[in-house]
């Protein structure tokens, strides 16, 4: 479970950098940057719901 959080985690932040790097450059390319914020939003969500049903679930004691 440690190593799903972990690469969602990377996965967000290669979002970001991706979306980082498309905003940096001289010739804004909006439908790049647009589409790693949507990346970067479904990841998210999708560590959310799976933290959220693995307590749930059991795996985490919180």
């Amino acid at each position: 479970m440690k190593i799903v959080v972990i690469v969602l985690l990377l996965a967000i932040v290669a979002s970001l950098a991706t979306g980082l790097y498309h905003l940096s450059r001289k010739d804004h390319d909006s439908t790049k940057v647009l589409g790693a914020l949507k990346v970067r939003v479904a990841l998210s969500l999708l560590l959310i719901v799976f933290l959220v049903a693995s307590y749930y679930l059991g795996w985490i004691n919180g």
